[in-house]
């Protein structure tokens, strides 16, 4: 987590009107879409636009997903895939750029003007290169149809989302996808599938096996079902942890790729899993030291000092913009910071600031391990319903202010009341010695000795919870698979 920046949504919307204003962009015309070989009525954007979008909104997008990811191996390899594979695509003249962000959310996405971004929390689920250029070959996709151009055209004609106002955000918006992860979602099923179709195309071209589109899909839904199960949602509220949750359901987009790679040639590219693996040996896994630590349900910032708890039951989720936790049950606890104006009182910022276009009640000055603080409440309307919103904010120096939204179903208002109060008390500084031994996990590859077997390899590993599942995901095994001995594996180390 990182102190509080404009939205990415909000950012985009205004360069692409500025951009409009200042070429004409709603002229008319007939465009044939070289990769779809579709007519497009009145295409808005030419492809010089979309590059001016493109480079515009890459700073923005860096930071969002919590800066590019500092390993220059990894991040050149990446780029070799995607160039192998872009080169071959329906408009090799675009001149692609492949970022590896600092996220340990698994997400890849793209922006107009040949912008490709995977997270490397994808990079450590993927288990062998051509899965991995499948993901880059389907975002090549969305931009040699230019889903990402139309996307953004529709993002700059639409008006701000209507509703109470909680510091420049939409109260109607305050749920899980505010995550930046949810950025990427806004592709229709058709066009989700018109890029695999694409992405196979190009993977085929390239040389890999058009199958491993199928076999990541396989692991993407895998790691939403272990997602599902930490959270103690149901197997088939899976689609819903996975970033693919507005797209077509992530099975059976496994299927539809299957189909389509089972009528393609054999590949020239073998698959060599372990040459992949030692690519991404010794990767971050999880939080990075600047972004603050996530262990169960602790949440710890060893380079801003602070540490909070969020009741038993929620799962915690760090990016660079906030801290989210949620329940089962649709409540959710958001963290984030924000600049203090010089000179105001926590409880003046709370009311004249934060909510200034809510109406709290309650309101009243309290004290959190000695740190000054204030709280009120307020029942908003939300695109999942009536929402009850405890807002929190925290003076914890001079010039930062720290933020707990609590937003609760309001038949569970009162039953979580007491915990969530826990959770604001729980809020105190952190330890200059705590906060040094605190050590960021990261992936290691492990060959498998005779005797070693999945329980006795997962058993190590330092997650809080379902460490078995979480083995058996990242290293794409089925619930009844086993290891054999000289196989490379991953596992999880601090």
């Amino acid at each position: 987590m990182t102190p509080r920046r404009p939205t990415v949504r909000a950012a985009l919307r205004a360069s692409l009107r500025a951009l409009a204003v200042a070429t004409g962009l709603f002229a008319g015309g007939c465009v044939i879409d070289p990769a779809t070989g579709e007519r497009s009525l009145g295409q808005l954007l030419t492809r010089e636009d979309e590059l001016a979008v493109g480079r515009d909104e890459h700073p923005r997008v860096v930071r969002q997903f919590g800066g590019e990811y500092r390993d220059l191996a990894v991040a050149g390899y990446v780029d070799q895939v995607g160039q192998a594979v872009a080169k071959l695509s329906d408009t090799p003249e675009i001149a692609f750029t492949f970022t590896v962000l600092n996220s340990p959310i698994v997400n890849a996405f793209a922006l107009p003007g040949g912008f490709v971004y995977v997270t490397r929390g994808l990079l450590a689920l993927a288990g062998n290169e051509a899965e991995l250029a499948s993901v880059l070959a389907h975002e090549i996709g969305h931009i040699t149809a230019r889903h990402a151009a139309q996307r953004h055209q529709r993002a700059a004609r639409l008006p701000t989302a209507a509703g109470a106002k909680i510091d420049g955000g939409a109260a109607g918006e305050l749920a899980p996808g505010q995550d930046p992860a949810a950025y990427v979602q806004g592709y229709s099923r058709e066009q989700e599938l018109e890029a695999d179709t694409l992405g196979i195309r190009y993977l085929a071209r390239a040389g890999y096996d058009p199958a491993a589109m199928s076999t990541f899909l396989a692991r993407l839904d895998a790691q939403a079902r272990l997602d599902a199960a930490l959270m103690g949602l149901p197997a088939d509220q899976a689609d819903q942890m996975s970033f693919t949750a507005t797209h077509p359901r992530t099975a059976d987009r496994v299927q539809a790729a299957a189909q389509r790679a089972g009528e393609l040639g054999a590949p020239r590219r073998p698959l060599e899993p372990q040459s992949y693996l030692k690519r991404i040996d010794g990767i971050l896994y999880g939080d990075d030291p600047d972004q603050g630590f996530v262990r169960g349900t602790t949440f710890l910032h060893p380079r801003l000092l602070f540490r909070f708890d969020v009741p038993a039951g929620f799962r915690l989720f760090n990016s660079a913009q906030r801290v989210i936790a949620r329940n089962p049950q649709e409540a959710l606890v958001l963290f984030d910071s924000a600049r203090r104006p010089a000179g105001m009182s926590v409880a003046d910022y709370l009311i004249g600031v934060w909510s200034r276009d809510l109406s709290l009640a309650g309101t009243e000055k309290i004290q959190i391990n000695g740190f000054a603080a204030a709280t009120g409440w307020t029942r908003v309307e939300t695109n999942r319903g009536p929402r009850d919103l405890r807002l929190v904010a925290i003076q914890f120096d001079e010039d930062t202010i720290y933020r707990f939204t609590f937003i609760t179903p309001p038949p569970l208002t009162d039953s979580l009341s007491l915990d969530l109060r826990r959770s604001t008390y729980s809020f105190r500084a952190l330890p200059q010695d705590e906060a040094a031994a605190l050590r960021p996990l990261r992936l290691q590859m492990v060959r498998v000795r005779e005797g070693d077997t999945v329980a006795s390899l997962s058993s190590r590993l330092p997650v809080p919870d379902g460490r078995e599942g979480v083995f058996r995901t990242l290293n794409g095994l089925g619930t009844q698979d086993e290891i054999k001995p000289d196989q490379l594996v991953k596992v999880i180390v601090e």
